[in-house]
């Protein structure tokens, strides 16, 4: 007997679709670099349009830088001690205004360095004047002495002092220099140095031997940002 067994296989077979784990981790690599790209868009949109805002409101408000006025130089003493070693000794005191002129912007002075010069000389040391806030439209008093102990100046200050008194007048010049910040709002601004230079005309003649030798009359200063 012969007995004939026939399997049939079916042509068609079921495939089954399998994706690596390398697949998978390429794809997911993907969506985490759009997620941060995403986020990245975002934020730097969002600040974006903070800065731009901030920008708007400064260039609405328009901060004036604030104004200084010098009102009394008192010279106590101004003498070179010797013709040889060209030395001098100096005192005097500055009494000025600073008014904030703003109207909606408010004024931080953090530092603020006073000297007196002599034709573009340096005739003192710097002082410190205590830091302090300055509110809309405030006017505020500053008074500073500078004094000096044996400073080295050039060979000719002791000739141009002379030749100033035969004169009548001596030209004292105040310079400052400090960092503020501008304050709108609740919004605070970075630091900005800033410099004012006045100008102080001192009536000084050979039979004035009485201290102190006052200013003729207070000048306005100029200040730069």
């Amino acid at each position: 007997l012969s007995l004939s067994l026939s399997l049939s296989l079916s042509p068609q077979m079921s495939k089954i679709s399998e994706t690596s784990p390398k697949h998978c981790a390429k794809k997911g690599g993907i969506s985490i670099n759009n997620c941060h790209k995403k986020l990245f868009f975002t934020f730097s949109t969002f600040f974006s349009g903070l800065l731009l805002i901030i920008f708007l409101i400064w260039l609405i408000l328009h901060p004036e830088k604030p104004e200084f006025s010098l009102t009394e130089a008192n010279i106590y003493t101004l003498n070179v001690s010797s013709s040889a070693t060209h030395l001098l000794n100096s005192s005097i005191q500055l009494t000025l205004f600073s008014k904030n002129p703003n109207k909606n912007v408010g004024i931080y002075y953090d530092k603020l360095l006073v000297y007196a010069a002599y034709r573009g000389q340096q005739i003192t040391p710097e002082a410190s004047l205590p830091p302090f806030y300055q509110s809309h439209e405030e006017i505020n008093l500053l008074t500073a002495y500078l004094q000096g102990n044996e400073l080295p100046v050039v060979q000719s200050f002791g000739y141009q002092i002379s030749r100033d008194r035969s004169a009548g007048k001596v030209i004292i010049g105040m310079k400052m220099d400090g960092k503020l910040r501008w304050k709108i709002g609740t919004f605070v601004s970075g630091a900005y140095r800033f410099n004012v230079n006045c100008v102080a005309i001192v009536a000084f003649a050979p039979n004035m031997t009485t201290a102190p030798l006052a200013s003729l009359q207070g000048t306005r200063c100029s200040t730069t940002i």
